[in-house]
């Protein structure tokens, strides 16, 4: 590593990019953002030295007719195959999937999955919306009969983002107000409402006017409390929750609070009573309180709603992406019964709501989520990888802290020198070096190492991925490597 990826000492006899590249200004632009940077130097350097020519072929037709966008485009690889745990490129070699795009609960082509879309293809592959039909009222009746709202009702959607627009709409229906408050670095979604809610600066930024009456407040983050910086969260009095208070006191009119209940890209966890205390807060205030479960519910968190870890019940909460049992794109809005005071309203009037296919995925993946007791493996594995995963960061000057929540985890990289620049350069060069030797997985926040493996992953896969793990750690902050 040389002086220029943030590591002391030096140089080194390995070539590296030059600093002052367009690719690298925009990569310490976005140390903050929802996810690692496509527009890394090392992205470049990676593709040019790890993939065969067939590949970087298919990378530029896919660059040349997809329009450019943060996280995305250009991409990193092509896909030829996924099963389980792994995914296959198409030169043939496997990687480890701890990303997934948090939709792969069951892993990749689960065969009860596969089976149910299938058969729902050749019976019925499409329903108007004017007709019921039995998959999505089987989901829907399974997913409220396990609701942590109480008695519910459901709506389903293409994607997490709709789902949140329907929560919102909904709430402004139920309560006749239309401000929320939120978390300033959460994400709910990429759309114009989604992120008039959400509080990441990469999709805020330049946006134009957003949603009226979104009003944000710090999260609740015990590492970077802004209320009592470096202090003990247990005798503070949870001067976050305070501030909510203050701020729909002071508003008077807010009719809902949106928020994740564990931060998913970071694995941010509250600290103790903090939901339970602004749950009060909303009833004190006639807010209803929305928890976005779409990244870390169905079983991630070790309970099937991560809410359920911090007794607090919430009136509506939105589920996505794994729902569709990584095959097929499907949210759900799950809400209290007693909400549905909208019949005259088209709260979400979308031409996939209710389709068959998208739902037989969806009942297979919640089946074997519960059948298979998917969230009980992931309090038990997790607990372990955790330990695991504060040994590396014991072992190893650059991990910084661990922490997680069943399959939800993550390691912080930091510094020796405290430099926040080169603690992102390092887990930058993590990444890579992990990609290279068959593990993928999310850089978050720009130094956090996020690591959400399949529910389904056996133990060996997940020992190999953490050895993966301790070896890059190793070469990413040789400064001579």
């Amino acid at each position: 590593m040389t002086k220029a990826d943030g590591c002391p000492g030096d140089a080194g006899t390995r070539s590296e990019p030059s600093p002052s590249i367009p690719g690298d200004t925009a990569f310490k632009r976005a140390e903050k953002t929802e996810g690692d940077v496509n527009l890394s130097p090392r992205r470049a350097a990676f593709v040019a030295a790890e993939h065969d020519q067939a590949t970087r072929d298919w990378l530029a037709r896919d660059q040349a007719v997809f329009f450019r966008q943060s996280l995305s485009t250009p991409c990193l690889n092509v896909l030829s195959g996924a099963h389980g745990a792994w995914l296959t490129d198409l030169g043939g070699r496997r990687i480890l999937d701890f990303h997934g795009n948090s939709v792969h609960h069951l892993g990749h082509g689960h065969p009860a999955v596969v089976r149910a879309v299938r058969r729902q293809m050749d019976e019925l592959p499409f329903c108007p919306r004017r007709y019921a039909n039995a998959p999505a009222v089987e989901l829907a009746e399974l997913l409220c009969a396990s609701s942590p709202c109480g008695p519910s009702k459901a709506l389903f959607a293409p994607g997490g983002t709709t789902a949140v627009g329907m929560a919102l709409k909904l709430a402004r229906a139920a309560t006749g107000r239309f401000k929320t408050v939120s978390m300033w670095d959460s994400f709910h979604g990429a759309s114009l409402d989604a992120i008039s809610v959400g509080g990441e600066a990469l999709f805020r930024k330049n946006a134009g006017p957003l949603l009226p009456g979104a009003v944000h407040v710090p999260p609740a983050d015990p590492g970077r409390c802004l209320f009592r910086p470096g202090g003990d969260c247990a005798s503070c009095g949870l001067r976050c929750a305070a501030y909510i208070d203050y701020v729909m006191g002071h508003e008077g009119d807010v009719g809902a609070l949106v928020a994740e209940p564990v931060r998913a890209t970071t694995v941010v966890l509250p600290p103790p009573g903090y939901w339970r205390a602004v749950r009060d807060i909303c009833d004190r205030h006639g807010a209803l309180l929305i928890f976005d479960e779409t990244a870390v519910g169905l079983g991630r968190t070790g309970r099937l709603f991560a809410c359920e870890h911090f007794e607090a019940r919430p009136d509506m909460v939105v589920l996505g992406k794994a729902l569709g049992g990584g095959i097929m794109p499907l949210a759900a809005l799950l809400a209290r019964a007693d909400l549905d005071v909208a019949p005259d309203k088209a709260l979400g009037h979308y031409t996939h709501e209710k389709n068959p296919v998208a739902c037989a995925a969806g009942l297979a993946a919640l089946r074997v989520i519960l059948d298979e007791d998917l969230p009980g493996w992931a309090a038990t594995l997790g607990r372990r990888l955790l330990g695991d995963l504060k040994a590396l960061s014991a072992r190893h000057a650059a991990a910084g802290s661990a922490r997680g929540l069943g399959l939800a985890l993550a390691l912080e990289v930091d510094c020796p020198e405290g430099d926040g620049d080169a603690a992102a350069a390092i887990a930058d060069r993590v990444l890579y070096e992990c990609l290279a030797r068959g593990v993928s997985f999310k850089v978050s926040g720009g130094n956090v190492l996020t690591l959400t493996p399949p529910l389904t992953i056996s133990d060996e896969d997940a020992d190999l991925a953490f050895s993966v793990l301790d070896a890059a750690l190793a070469a990413a902050t040789d400064c001579n490597a």
